[in-house]
């Protein structure tokens, strides 16, 4: 798969990702929000009165491995750095706010998994 494809199936599983969390009830407040080069944000939404942060990873299949498995020490780092450029830069003050993981699998019905909390801060 080429750099090109890649990128059209991240967008694809964070379209997919919106709206899933939507169907949660979840009110979605920024996509693809980005703090510096290297940190990014994928979601940024609201449930109930807690602030979302999602970091989304997509996969045709599992043959290089498992979404989850490239949300790594150093990814959830720089996503804890963009979190933090976007708490200090919000004018809504959140008392409440999380990571969560969801990986997308598959293009044609793709299998939807969702991990809350994989960092409260």
């Amino acid at each position: 798969m080429n750099f090109k494809n890649n990128i059209i199936t991240g967008h694809f599983g964070e379209e997919k990702a919106g709206e899933y969390l939507i169907s949660l009830g979840y009110k979605i407040i920024e996509t693809n929000w980005h703090y510096s080069k290297n940190a990014e944000i994928d979601i940024i939404a609201e449930d109930n009165d807690t602030l979302v942060f999602v970091e989304v990873k997509t996969r045709t299949n599992l043959n290089y491995g498992h979404p989850f498995e490239a949300i790594n020490a150093l990814k959830i780092k720089k996503i804890h750095t963009a979190i933090l450029g976007y708490l200090n830069q919000s004018k809504v003050k959140y008392k409440k706010f999380r990571l969560d993981g969801i990986a997308i699998i598959g293009l044609k019905n793709p299998t939807i998994e969702h991990i809350k909390n994989l960092g409260q801060y």
